[in-house]
């Protein structure tokens, strides 16, 4: 496996708080001047040679990682990537003791043992910033009225240091501002995620595209001022009031591919949804019944998936049934391209008819040209001219596929109709995975 080490330490979107397992509260070092987050992100994108390697690739093994173990030549491992920390040293809150403790070695479990914090989303609208913070399992929420002169002449910016939240203003015209604004009432609690209520924003229907004989690509626009990324394996929910029911139901966002590359539908502030319409779905039925410019009711995200897991497998397993898909579509193109430790992804689609498998071209070309990927289609009621598989998931299905090539890690992620999933969860114990080795996506 090649190791790069690499120039930006840590990553620009993962803030660390420096503290010791167990202990309460967090320990933060004085920084000599100049040495603070918004320093250390200039310096690292001054575009200094900060790896030491003059743009070089190197493959790095423990041998030579350990050499690299003193406070001016200092780098660790990461999830299987090698980082030159030794640039940082000064920059970091918590001290050169504090990142000293990884050098030379794999520094994984101390990483993940630090409290990366992330935005979830940005509002602005009608005079009020919402920004919704999550803090490992804590969520943090700031609301901040502005006055009206406040509020029509900014852009909104948010960013993070070690125990912060920053959220800068900026000015669009010259003019002072008279006041700023207050902040409101209980804008500084904390609250646990699980205790937390969903916060809805009100999208707008700016496209549909007929995918198959029952399911359409929705894309929704977000408010304006709105900011939201939804994490890979996340879902988020729609809600809606139909014939006077307040109806809620969760969908999983999807990319407007699955080929390889750039991805830049995270850049159009719009959200897309491949969906299944049901005769007898009472909200599947209502978005179907949408017009252009319509609108629907959509919270932040949710979710207990982690990709922690993926790191270091070298063989990933997908299981899916008809729209349990969805989940699948992003963690496919993110293990192909971002995963280097995976060799092999296979998935086992089910569905009842031909007509009913969605992105079969794409997966067909996605088959023919990554060598690390495979599809097998499954029907349950095929026609006569089906030659591929047929029946339904079982035991001797999932002994077949779910193999475990000598020296490899295995990981299988599991999603469909509640039943299947069940079912499937069920088998994939009885091929000896642990609970640490599968994910099943619900709702």
């Amino acid at each position: 496996m090649l190791n790069i080490p690499s120039q930006s330490f840590p990553a620009p979107s993962s803030q660390q708080r420096a503290a010791q397992p167990g202990q309460s509260g967090r320990i933060k070092v004085a920084l000599k001047p100049g040495h603070s987050l918004m320093d250390w992100i200039r310096f690292s994108k001054s575009g200094k040679d900060l790896t030491g390697l003059r743009g070089r690739l190197i493959e790095v093994s423990n041998e030579e990682l350990q050499k690299h173990n003193s406070r001016n030549d200092c780098w660790t491992s990461i999830r299987g990537m090698v980082y030159n920390v030794t640039p940082y040293m000064d920059y970091h809150p918590g001290g050169e003791d504090e990142l000293m403790k990884a050098a030379g070695i794999d520094g994984t479990d101390l990483f993940e043992q630090v409290l990366n914090a992330g935005c979830t989303v940005v509002d602005l609208k009608d005079g009020i910033i919402r920004v919704e913070v999550l803090l490992g399992k804590m969520s943090y929420v700031i609301h901040l009225r502005l006055s009206e002169n406040v509020y029509k002449d900014i852009a909104v910016q948010t960013a993070f240091s070690v125990g912060k939240i920053q959220v800068t203003i900026y000015k669009e015209a010259e003019e002072k501002w008279s006041s700023c604004g207050q902040p409101l009432e209980f804008h500084d609690t904390f609250l646990a995620k699980k205790d937390r209520g969903l916060f809805f924003r009100d999208c707008v229907l700016v496209s549909k595209t007929e995918l198959n004989h029952n399911t359409h690509m929705f894309q929704l626009q977000l408010p304006s001022g709105s900011a939201m990324h939804v994490p890979v394996g996340a879902h988020v929910y729609f809600k809606s009031r139909i014939h006077d029911i307040e109806t809620v139901r969760p969908y999983t966002p999807v990319d407007q591919g699955l080929s390889i590359g750039p991805n830049n539908s995270s850049e159009n502030n719009n959200l897309s949804f491949m969906i299944k319409i049901y005769p007898n779905g009472v909200l599947t039925r209502h978005l179907n019944s949408l017009c252009l410019g319509d609108h629907i009711s959509v919270s932040g995200p949710h979710g207990t998936f982690s990709l922690r897991p993926l790191h270091g497998t070298t063989v990933l397993y997908f299981l899916a049934a008809g729209t349990g898909f969805t989940p699948m579509s992003r963690l496919i193109r993110l293990a192909l391209q971002e995963i280097t430790t995976i060799r092999k992804t296979l998935l086992l689609f089910f569905n009842r008819q031909e007509a009913d498998i969605f992105c079969r071209r794409e997966l067909d070309e996605l088959t023919a040209n990554e060598e690390r990927f495979q599809v097998e289609h499954i029907l349950s009621e095929p026609r006569d001219s089906w030659t591929g598989r047929k029946g339904r998931v079982d035991n001797a299905l999932i002994k077949d596929f779910l193999s475990r090539p000598k020296g490899s890690k295995c990981y299988v992620c599991v999603c469909g109709p509640t039943l299947f999933t069940e079912q499937t969860i069920r088998m994939v114990k009885q091929q000896g995975f642990s609970e640490e080795e599968f994910h099943a996506f619900q709702g």
